[in-house]
């Protein structure tokens, strides 16, 4: 039997995606030219070489909400990004768009966060106010451009135009460091936006799984949450004899299938109601067409306002940001007062101009559990350095 080539999946993709879909042979290309691989299609490259990177591995010791030596069943930004990848893969699928640009873009996602979660973001983009901030999705786009050197010919990992615009999310212009500019024009394609909402439905539901498993969020508490309380209240009644730990796995696999379902119900139709049968007009429309149904926003918005009130402002999350503030501050202040003790690799690649930016690159890529050590190396005299 012949093998499964590149132009056999790109002609599949004429026979089964939608009109409005990305189709690998009309992308817009790579910044540097490359041979098209004979078995493998531009996004299922662009995927692969994600996964490769040094920044997609790191993801394994960055925190979700939960730092790792919490537990080893909480999210890190590593699961986070495989679920957030597997739940846009579904619904690409049944809205017939192109499943591996969707997840391309959801492993790239977060690949610019720094240690600590937000609130390691809130604090280097203090440190960095003097040097046009800091924001982890221009950050991940930073990795995937210049700070990822696997490949002889270019910087980063050349990834095509559409993954860069999914990654780029609401940036309309993105200059990068040597000058280039990376532009965005209208609204980016439907497989960006299916991402957008992925990471949305994931981080809500898992944050809040991990919640109650923690003990940081009570059944209690979410009596006042009206979507957790319809889905719940149905898995009691299907499951009584089951376990609380149960019910609680079966209520956030209901959860996630009640708004994914209506994402996709509410897509479709919005994409029916305004008439869009090609990519073009996906650009051109003045907002996102992948939403949620009025219902559903309203119930997810109250959602994520509990979790904000009841889990990301608890004490203890308070308690971690406030001590990792105070770690990436010290590591910045100490490698800006002293650039020599940064690793000769980092000291080199950067011009005494660019030092801000330099330290800000190394911190970002730092995982939570190097930046606690290094923080001991520096600070704590009777560490080895």
């Amino acid at each position: 039997m012949p093998l499964q080539t590149r132009e056999d999946l790109e002609a599949l993709e004429k026979q089964t995606l939608a009109p409005y879909a990305s189709k690998c042979q009309l992308s817009h290309g790579r910044e540097f030219e490359e041979a098209e691989h004979p078995y493998r299609t531009c996004f299922q490259r662009d995927r692969d070489r994600i996964i490769h990177s040094k920044a997609f591995r790191r993801l394994e010791y960055k925190t979700q909400v939960f730092v790792y030596h919490e537990g080893d069943h909480y999210r890190t930004r590593l699961t986070h990004s495989l679920e957030v990848a597997q739940i846009s893969r579904s619904i690409a699928r049944m809205l017939r768009l192109q499943e591996d640009l969707a997840e391309a873009i959801c492993l790239a996602h977060d690949l610019g966060h720094p240690p600590f979660g937000h609130s390691g973001q809130d604090v280097m983009n203090e440190l960095m106010k003097s040097k046009g901030g800091f924001e982890h999705n221009r950050q991940s786009l930073r990795i995937v451009t210049v700070l990822e050197r696997r490949y002889p010919q270019f910087d980063g990992l050349n990834l095509s135009y559409e993954v860069l615009e999914g990654i780029s999310k609401h940036f309309t212009d993105y200059d990068l460091p040597d000058g280039r500019l990376f532009k965005r024009e209208g609204q980016p394609s439907l497989e960006a936006q299916v991402a957008n909402f992925s990471d949305e439905i994931a981080y809500n539901h898992h944050d809040l799984d991990d919640g109650i498993r923690s003990g940081m969020i009570s059944l209690e508490q979410l009596e006042e949450v009206e979507i957790w309380q319809e889905v719940y209240q149905n898995t009691l009644l299907q499951l009584p004899d089951a376990s609380p730990e149960m019910h609680r796995h079966q209520t956030i696999r209901q959860l996630i299938n009640y708004v994914v379902t209506d994402l996709v119900k509410q897509t479709a139709k919005n994409l029916e109601e305004h008439s869009i049968d090609s990519l073009e007009k996906v650009h051109q429309f003045s907002k996102s067409l992948v939403s949620f149904s009025p219902e559903v926003q309203r119930k997810t918005t109250q959602l994520k306002r509990f979790l904000f009130k009841n889990m990301y402002r608890h004490y203890r999350v308070e308690r971690m940001a406030d001590k990792a503030g105070r770690i990436l501050q010290d590591l910045f202040q100490a490698y800006l007062n002293n650039p020599k003790i940064l690793p000769p690799s980092v000291f080199s690649l950067h011009s005494e101009e660019e030092a801000e930016r330099a330290i800000c690159d190394y911190i970002a890529g730092m995982t939570d559990r190097y930046a606690l050590e290094e923080h001991k190396k520096l600070f704590d005299p009777i560490v080895r350095v």
